[in-house]
């Protein structure tokens, strides 16, 4: 009966009603606004793109100021990501900005498996995330939140078409973080080259279904710049923190021989796009659609892989099939730590008796070289003391000779005084 009632009151019509007087409760953002600034932001950004392709300028640039970096080799082994935070202050808000860089990427000879240390950063963060949630005790309000909320891919300024390198980790990366493809150091190419270059990439990210982050058209207010901005993507941007005088006044800028490039120049590149895309319009919504969408789709699939379902109302959560399977591979884990035990006693049985059969051989061969070496030093004794024989019988013939020989003249010379 109840259970019904409540369906009824559910399925009933709302109904407005208008208030007599002011009541109070349109303070709730102003409320909002000044809980969310005493508590601050967090806003975390991975670079990605080759070693010395302009991503710590670029993020210098974006903040104007100088973040820590060290200068990273070409002829490191492997891509490991370096992660940095800092407490930034802008009015009265504070930001706690990460900005993760990918050390090495694009500078093995191999390159295929590139991607992965990447991927496996992303989803630590939201596994950290994940596991927070599922505590019974959870502490979310003061958790530092490392999702990464916004991916900034480096584009080489060939002026060609996108390396297969590109390809391949946009692909991997687009269902896990919002992407937005820069043209690093643009102002190494032509503008018709750039504008042929911007068309062949996006070109090249639809035909193999690259999804970018989009910036979002819903709401009235951003609606015609957001569109606008859409169909600049990819930006070709240019970093710079020195400050040039151009004119009468200073300027962020690069100096060539033939003149300069002002960063803030929308003539010159986009990076004044990219800044108010990025941080002056749509930072919030970056960090709604990582949590929204790309940790929603990695939640679902982990809580699955756990056994959770969404069920009906009237059923209870129903985890039998989970324990079951659970068993199952626990089972099957089992049998199979036990035929690998097996297997490899066996092989230790094996290399056992292959030894011993060699020790036997060796202590053998062992053998027959001693008795060998007995007999030839039995052989030597032999010679050497028949040697020794033969010399004492000749040193007694010569003396024998000898004394002989000295007593013939005696005799003779008694014969003559006879």
């Amino acid at each position: 009966m109840a259970a019904t009632e409540i369906d009824i009151f559910a399925n009933e019509e709302k109904r407005t009603l208008e208030l007599g007087g002011h009541v109070g409760f349109d303070s709730l953002p102003d409320q909002l606004v000044s809980k969310a600034v005493s508590q601050g932001f967090c806003f975390n950004i991975l670079c990605v793109g080759e070693t010395g392709i302009g991503k710590s300028t670029l993020i210098n640039t974006l903040f104007n100021t100088t973040f820590e970096s060290d200068e990273a080799s070409h002829y490191l082994s492997d891509v490991h990501l370096r992660p940095r935070t800092y407490d930034l202050q802008e009015s009265n808000v504070n930001l706690k900005l990460t900005i993760v860089d990918t050390v090495g990427f694009g500078d093995q000879i191999n390159k295929e498996d590139s991607y992965k240390p990447i991927v496996d950063y992303i989803d630590t963060q939201f596994e950290n995330y994940l596991q927070e949630e599922l505590k019974i005790k959870r502490s979310l309000y003061n958790y530092q939140d490392s999702r990464i909320h916004i991916c900034l891919y480096f584009i080489a300024p060939t002026g060609h078409s996108l390396k297969s390198l590109d390809l391949v980790t946009m692909k991997k990366l687009d269902s896990k973080v919002n992407i937005i493809p820069v043209i690093a150091k643009a102002d190494t190419i032509s503008k018709s080259e750039l504008h042929k270059f911007k068309i062949k990439i996006m070109s090249e990210l639809v035909s193999n279904g690259v999804q970018i982050y989009q910036f979002p058209t819903e709401d009235e207010a951003v609606t015609e710049i957001n569109s606008t901005m859409n169909a600049h993507l990819p930006f070709a941007v240019i970093g710079s923190v020195e400050q040039v005088k151009v004119g009468n006044k200073m300027a962020r800028a690069r100096l060539y021989p033939w003149g300069s490039v002002q960063v803030e120049n929308e003539s010159h590149c986009d990076f004044v796009k990219l800044r108010e895309m990025l941080l002056r319009v749509n930072i919030e919504d970056l960090r709604e659609q990582t949590h929204a969408r790309h940790y929603e789709l990695y939640r679902r699939c982990k809580l699955e892989e756990m056994g959770f379902k969404d069920t009906d109302p009237d059923s209870q959560p129903f985890r039998k099939e989970f324990l079951v399977e659970l068993q199952r591979k626990e089972e099957e884990m089992r049998q199979m730590f036990v035929s690998k035990v097996k297997e490899t006693e066996a092989e230790l049985k094996e290399k056992e008796r292959e030894l011993h059969e060699r020790f036997e051989q060796l202590k053998r061969m062992h053998h027959d070289e001693k008795r060998n070496l007995e007999e030839k030093r039995r052989e030597l004794e032999e010679e050497m003391n028949s040697f020794n024989r033969r010399k004492v019988a000749a040193e007694t013939l010569m003396g024998q000779a000898l004394q002989s020989c000295s007593q013939q003249p005696f005799k003779k010379d008694k014969d003559k005084k006879k």
